[in-house]
């Protein structure tokens, strides 16, 4: 089935896998073309090839380069013309352990690459077409940055500082562009196997639902985020946990 054009274009960041390409996935069957970035040239070579060379668009980079930054905005404008919509998804989680034993420097790499990046982000994206021509940001953040977790609390916290980034911009891009937020719980990636790997069936079981997530679950949500059916949202973080939240204060 030939899908037909929107006219719109995403800018999605670290989505050559994972939570990110099933957003890249669910933009380009509803007709809009993308621009994705990642840190490997294969991965998204090949991520490129499955969306269509023809929809999509790859350039390899860190996130909190500010250069790469400047690139990819760059790239979209000169692709395609246009940066409707904005998804901060690339992120980082190097470090498990207690709070008390954060090494700072990590601490410092964990906030640049999952905040500062998408701020980074964002200011290039409003000033290269959203000022003047309206748009869209989805910012990924997670359940880590909407309650206590354990052993990733550097990682909660700077997801906690993208739901109060997602509030700062809502505000100030208002009325032109919508700001919103997705917390997903587990979703089934390689960046978060080390949360259910040789345990699903356990993991599963806490969830209502009775499933981990998966990339599509959270490409859905985006893609809502970012449709004509969401026009008066905006400053929200649109949990998406399989219910996992339902079980809080249950013994």
């Amino acid at each position: 089935m030939t899908v037909q054009d929107s006219g719109k274009v995403a800018l999605i960041t670290g989505a050559s896998r994972g939570i990110g390409y099933g957003i890249a996935e669910a933009f380009v069957a509803r007709g809009d073309r993308v621009v994705i970035t990642g840190r490997g040239e294969d991965a998204l070579k090949e991520a490129v090839e499955k969306l269509g060379a023809d929809r999509a668009v790859g350039i390899a980079g860190k996130a909190h380069d500010e250069a790469h930054q400047a690139a990819a905005v760059e790239r979209a404008m000169e692709s395609f013309g246009r940066v409707d919509y904005l998804v901060n998804n690339a992120g980082t989680n190097p470090v498990f352990g207690p709070m008390a034993e954060l090494d700072l420097n990590v601490a410092r790499k964990v906030y640049e690459t999952n905040v500062i990046s998408a701020l980074g982000f964002a200011q290039r994206t409003w000033k290269a077409w959203q000022r003047e021509n309206g748009g869209a940001i989805v910012n990924i953040a997670s359940v880590a940055g909407v309650s206590a977790s354990p052993f990733i609390g550097a990682y909660g916290m700077s997801k906690a500082a993208m739901v109060n980034l997602t509030l700062q911009l809502a505000h100030e891009f208002a009325p032109v562009v919508r700001v919103n937020a997705i917390a997903p719980a587990v979703v089934k990636t390689k960046f978060a196997e080390a949360l259910y790997e040789g345990r699903e069936a356990e993991a599963a079981a806490a969830y209502p639902l009775g499933r981990l997530g998966v990339p599509q679950d959270i490409g859905g949500a985006a893609a809502f985020l970012t449709s004509g059916q969401s026009e008066w949202v905006t400053g929200q973080t649109l949990v998406v946990d399989g219910g996992i939240f339902l079980n809080a204060g249950v013994a």
